[in-house]
């Protein structure tokens, strides 16, 4: 019995060592994930890049728009990469945890053969056929342990390439939030300095603030801006025909899909999105402001006007950018999204936790989102584009 455990041992110490020619692993899920995350990093990079140039730009809305803009997209495709980093690493400690058990017998019949006479470790009692037997028993074990051995190694490498991952992100993150927290606040400087905005129609101040105080709902609100016949028409673009490629306004994932209660059963004709604190809000289509500023318990409220007979809401906004009656080009800024980003010493670690947290962590501020047609709500889901980055909420 002492050789026969003997002979499982040493196939065992055989296969630590690696055997010459050894030829490389395939890419590893988290291997693969880390590229992604590194390519995501290299969007940031870029991102934060440009904010010298961007303040020298003659459109500088344009220019710090694209900045925050590419900035958030890196994030949300690092905060993927992490996410899928750190899955992987759970698996693979749960992998070492179902195989405790096995390491602690080999660990333990190691120890008593460390304290075994030498002869019995090199002759078996019942002859040399049985010694010979006994190497055929570890050369027939060896290549089996050598190649769990070699996919152990490979999990543990695994697991470190996550871990370096995770520091060099959390060292960025940090030294990277000043950048993009300047450009935010430079863009709310050139959004107001801007006088080449087009305007369709004057403000109506008293009207508006007539209709704000009469109205009872969002809604309400909505119903009655429609009605408001003073402008010299919808930018003429096909708005009907851009229906089910529209690009979220936000970089964040669908908390309440259309007309879905909440805990309260308080069912609302839009959709909910979690964002990040401060995040950068576009309108995905040319349109007309009719409406900017505080309404009910909404927050602040942009109300655009896309084509004739629609309008589309964005509710829930820190920061509401332009004037009643600006005509806005795709992409342009709407506003940002309230909320406190931690300080840049723990950016870094807190986005790296929460990414591998995965969920809502890390999206505090919600916007809602609502699309009409007359008098009529439409639901998102037939006219937005959901991808990677904005994504529905996962279970």
């Amino acid at each position: 019995m002492i050789l026969r455990r003997l002979a499982l041992i040493l196939a065992a110490c055989g296969a630590l060592a690696a055997p010459a020619g050894a030829q490389e692993p395939a890419t590893s899920p988290a291997n693969q994930a880390v590229a992604e995350a590194e390519e995501a990093a290299a969007l940031l990079r870029a991102a934060m890049g440009q904010l010298a140039e961007a303040v020298s730009a003659d459109d500088q809305v344009v220019a710090l728009t694209e900045v925050i803009r590419g900035y958030e997209l890196g994030l949300a495709a690092l905060r993927e990469g992490l996410r899928q980093a750190s899955a992987r690493e759970t698996e693979l400690r749960a992998r070492f945890e179902a195989q405790r058990g096995q390491l602690s017998r080999v660990l333990g019949a190691m120890t008593a053969l460390q304290q075994s006479p030498e002869s019995t470790m090199l002759l078996h009692p019942a002859g040399a056929l049985a010694n010979a037997r006994s190497g055929m028993l570890l050369s027939g074990v060896t290549p089996g342990l050598r190649a769990e051995a070699e996919a152990l190694q490979d999990d543990l490498d695994e697991i470190a390439t996550v871990r370096e991952l995770q520091s060099n992100a959390a060292t960025m993150l940090g030294s990277g939030l000043d950048s993009v927290q300047e450009a935010r606040r430079l863009l709310s400087s050139a959004v107001t300095d801007r006088s080449s905005m087009p305007v369709r129609f004057a403000e109506d101040p008293a009207e508006l603030q007539a209709l704000r105080d009469a109205a009872q709902s969002l809604s309400d609100f909505a119903t009655g801006i429609a009605k408001m016949e003073k402008d010299v028409g919808a930018p003429m673009e096909d708005f009907e025909g851009a229906q089910g490629n529209l690009r979220l306004p936000v970089i964040g994932s669908i908390l309440r899909p259309y007309d879905e209660p909440d805990a309260a059963g308080v069912s609302r004709p839009g959709w909910v999105i979690a964002t990040a604190p401060a995040a950068l809000v576009q309108t995905p289509w040319p349109a007309t402001i009719r409406y900017r500023g505080p309404f009910l318990d909404y927050g602040n409220v942009m109300i655009t006007e896309p084509s004739r007979g629609y309008l589309m809401i964005f509710a829930g906004l820190a920061q509401v950018f332009g004037e009643v009656g600006d005509v806005l080009n795709a992409g342009d800024p709407v506003g940002l999204m309230g909320g406190a980003e931690a300080p840049a010493q723990e950016f870094g670690s807190r986005f790296v936790a929460d990414a591998a947290s995965g969920g809502q962590a890390g999206r505090s501020e919600t916007l809602y989102l609502e699309l009409r047609r007359g008098n009529e709500t439409l639901d998102p889901a037939e006219w937005f584009v959901l991808n990677p980055i904005v994504e529905p909420q996962q279970d």
